[in-house]
């Protein structure tokens, strides 16, 4: 685990978020009028694509209304009309150009989407930033930020960065392992950050270097991704997309306990990597405000 020193690291950080910022900003007009324009496009194919309902007790993926190709062809002339398995195939391909059209405008404009709120959200919460380095050095010896090793889209490593929440050297004696509930590797503000989920606000560095989105399956680390692997039929199919902040297995489930949860977690991952649109993005986004004020499933 690769660890950021003390003051020197929160300064490195505030630094180089200050710096992607300024070139950000400037692209800010164009890329919300760049929004409005593809919007429009998005809605005209919106019923190809499904949305996620927000079920309290049973969340669940509703799938929209396909397009129906219905043509009645009246003509005169003694012409055989195409054969069924014909009209399908036709139907099948175009339908699939429109949504791999729609999935690529939803990549594009997810990314344009991650990287504005990265860049405002710094900014909005950079006094908290402050607020949260100065209460993590003066309540426990280490570092204030630490990076370690996670896996992304198709399996790519990178740095993922955090505040710290433990004592430094948490891991020394035991390895890497989940946290517990009660955890007593915990610094004095380290419980309320965990539970807040403030400890995650420095990874808004890692959106506007392009490893991680705003929404997606949570990066794990190499070592439990390899076990998960074995054990674990399509564990890989998550890799699929890039790692997010939060997500749908994030607010609908509890932090990993056993190798049951993550189980589960995978089915929401799979679910989200196959229904993902903005509908879906909108309402993990309203449920992460829940998770946050009232600590839901976090230790």
């Amino acid at each position: 685990m690769y660890m950021v020193s003390g003051v020197d690291g929160s300064a490195s950080f505030l630094y180089k978020m200050a710096k992607m910022t300024n070139s950000k900003l400037q692209k800010l007009a164009i890329f919300g009028m760049l929004i409005g324009v593809c919007v429009l496009s998005v809605n005209s194919a919106w019923a190809t694509i499904s949305f996620i309902k927000a079920d309290e007790k049973s969340p669940e993926f509703v799938q929209a209304t396909d397009f129906e190709l219905i043509s009645v062809l009246k003509k005169e002339s003694k012409s055989h009309a195409p054969e069924p398995g014909t009209l399908a195939l036709f139907g099948g391909g175009f339908l699939g150009m429109i949504l791999g059209f729609v999935r690529s405008l939803y990549a594009f404009l997810k990314r344009i989407f991650d990287t504005t709120a990265a860049v405002l959200g710094a900014v909005v919460l950079s006094p908290l930033l402050l607020i949260i380095a100065v209460l993590v050095k003066l309540t426990s010896k280490g570092p204030i930020l630490y990076s370690q090793v996670r896996v992304g889209r198709e399996g790519q490593h990178f740095n993922m960065y955090k505040f710290r929440t433990m004592k430094a050297d948490a891991e020394k004696a035991t390895g890497p392992v989940w946290a517990a509930a009660n955890d007593n590797r915990l610094t004095p503000v380290g419980g309320f950050m965990r539970k807040a989920h403030m400890d995650e606000l420095p990874q808004l560095l890692n959106i506007l270097k392009g490893e991680m989105s705003l929404i997606g399956p949570r990066p794990e680390r190499p070592v439990f991704v390899d076990k998960f692997k074995e054990e674990i039929p399509d564990y890989a199919k998550r890799l699929a997309v890039k790692p997010g902040i939060t997500g749908l297995a994030q607010v609908w489930h509890r932090y990993d306990e056993t190798i049951e949860d993550v189980k589960k977690k995978l089915k929401y991952d799979l679910l989200y990597i196959k229904r993902m649109c903005f509908w879906a993005d909108f309402n993990i986004l309203l449920r992460t405000v829940r998770v946050v004020i009232t600590g839901e499933g976090a230790r």
